[in-house]
């Protein structure tokens, strides 16, 4: 356990790049999720090919592969951005390439919810005059996200431990720190593997009370 007390700010910075990634990561795969689901569901026969055609896409392609094309591939065609040495070049690279990644499966929890919400709730906002967009935003997402709390909360708990796979693009999150200890004390291997497993089911943890939080108030409000 010493290891872990002596480098204690080591790790608790690799975590807090690791909640770094998951915030960044997790917001751009509700955006882009949210957006995939109304084109999958779109009336628009090209919209529902495009979301479609991206899902499939992106579920069937191994997150390192996404990671190595926005990390190493992107700036051999001259792109390549950085805020600062923090937030560095690989980190934007591997914030973009999780939430992308997650974005398909945010999606098709939120199609799940849209298909069990009952198809009257669709027509009666066309008979009333709302536009697809319209209704989608007032009566249709709203239902969906309140359905689907636990499949995301899943899925935002699977993006937490994917976070972990950025280690091989060089960003220095919790398993990076986890890696370069595990070289320099190699006696210690085991207090370090249950330290950082702990800290990661702390993150867990967090996300699942979020998530039940979410439910409860959702159940209230039906």
């Amino acid at each position: 356990m010493q290891v872990l007390i002596d480098n204690f700010d080591l790790i608790l910075a690799g975590f807090v790049k690791t909640l770094w990634l998951l915030l960044f990561a997790g917001l751009i795969a509700l955006v882009l999720g949210t957006v995939l689901v109304a084109m999958r569901v779109s009336p628009v026969a090209i919209m529902r090919l495009t979301g479609t055609a991206y899902v499939n896409l992106v579920r069937n392609t191994p997150l390192l592969l996404i990671l190595f094309i926005f990390s190493f591939g992107l700036p051999d065609v001259g792109f390549a951005y950085e805020v600062n040495n923090y937030f560095n070049f690989f980190f934007i690279a591997a914030t973009t390439g999780l939430g992308l990644y997650t974005a398909a499966f945010v999606c098709e929890a939120l199609r799940s919810g849209i298909n069990s919400i009952p198809v009257g709730q669709a027509e009666a906002a066309r008979a009333i005059g709302m536009p697809f967009a319209q209704s989608m935003r007032a009566v249709i997402l709203p239902q969906a996200f309140r359905a689907v709390v636990p499949p995301l909360t899943s899925t935002y708990i699977a993006l937490a431990k994917n976070t972990s796979v950025a280690l091989a693009i060089g960003v220095t999150e919790a398993a990076f720190i986890m890696k370069k200890l595990n070289n320099n004390y190699a006696t210690a291997r085991w207090p370090i593997f249950f330290g950082f497993a702990l800290g990661y089911m702390i993150i867990v943890w967090g996300i699942a009370a979020l998530g039940a939080l979410a439910e409860r108030r959702g159940a209230l409000q039906r």
